[in-house]
This record gives C-alpha cells, structure tokens and sequence, in this order.
C-alpha cells in the first residue's frame, strides 16, 4: 500500500478595511489598532464548501484544466475558525505550489464577497504541526491585542507566561517530521 504524502498549508485570512457596521459600533474618537482590523473574525457564513469552490476556481482561472486537474483529488480544508480567520488546507505534496500561489492571488471571498487577502502562515507536512502553529499564533496575536494599560499583576505574570512558551521566531520553521528529501525545499520557504 502506497502512502500518500501530503502538505498542510496554514493560512490566515486578513480583512484590509473595515466593513460599514464596524465603523458605526467603534466609538467615536477612538481609532481601532490596525491589529485588529486586519484580524477581524471572517463571515459566519463562509464555510469550508465555499472557500474550496472560490479556490478552485482561482486554481482553474490561473493554471486552466492542467491545474484543476492536479489538484481535485487532494485539495481538501481540514479546519476553519471564522472567528481566528484561520483554516488548514491539505493538498497533495507535488501540487501545494499550486494552491499556494492561487491562494495569494485570491482578493475576495464567497459570500460576502469582502475584499481579503489570505496569507500562508506555514507549510507543513503533518497536520498536527500545522495545528500546534495555529494556536501558538493565536496566542500571540491575543498577546498583541490585549491593551497594556489593562495588565494586572495576575494577567502580567500570565501574559510573561505566554511570551515564554511562544519563543521565537513565530512564523516559519521546519518541521522535525518532515521528509528528508524535502528540506531544501522547505529551507527556500524559510529563507523568503
């Protein structure tokens, strides 16, 4: 039996302006910190059915037949949070080059059809590397919104806590399960 060999594409979904009803529930006076306009929660509405037909189609605009058809067996979203903007997408091995750069051209989302841009945060070969990812980054932008005039003793030491376990640098790293014919690869990716 043949092992299929996959790639998990960790990616975050920014929202660059800010919709008509956000601005009207910001209080006046006050100026929303571009960390949380661009991590807004994405549509309840948006689910995995929707993302992969809106990535297909970018696929099929950018790449024609050849590359739809490269990529319909594997593509597959194996987790999404509207509210951390957040998804993992799985895609075969050969063909995560594909899907990669389709996702970077992607400018807008179904339903809403709100302006986007959906940025690779890592590129994994298992997905529980591309989970334990997803949380730390989660933290850490938790971390970057909490105000710093809002620390208690309590929250500081809690806050000092996480900014330990989180390390450095937050985005990239390979993978210590990775193929060992992949490292150069994935050397490339660290180095952009």
């Amino acid at each position: 039996m043949v092992r299929q060999k996959n790639r998990y594409l960790l990616c975050h979904i920014l929202y660059p302006l800010l919709t008509p009803q956000d601005k009207k529930e910001a209080l006046p006076g006050e100026a929303i910190p571009s960390v949380v306009v661009f991590h807004q929660p994405s549509s309840a509405t948006l689910n995995s059915h929707l993302l992969l037909r809106d990535l297909r189609e970018k696929i099929s605009e950018l790449y024609g037949d050849y590359g739809s058809g490269m990529v319909s067996g594997s593509l597959n979203v194996k987790y999404l949070s509207t509210a951390t903007s957040t998804f993992i997408l799985k895609v075969s091995r050969a063909h995560y080059r594909l899907a990669w750069s389709a996702l970077s051209f992607m400018t807008e989302l179904s339903p809403a059809r709100r302006a986007c841009v959906i940025r690779v945060v890592r590129v994994s070969g298992t997905i529980r590397k591309a989970e334990e990812e997803a949380i730390r980054l989660a933290r850490a932008t938790l971390l970057r919104v909490r105000p710093m005039g809002d620390k208690t003793s309590e929250g500081a030491e809690e806050g000092e806590n996480l900014e330990e376990d989180l390390g450095e640098p937050i985005y990239g790293g390979n993978d210590s399960d990775s193929d060992e014919d992949d490292d150069e690869e994935m050397e490339e990716y660290d180095a952009s």
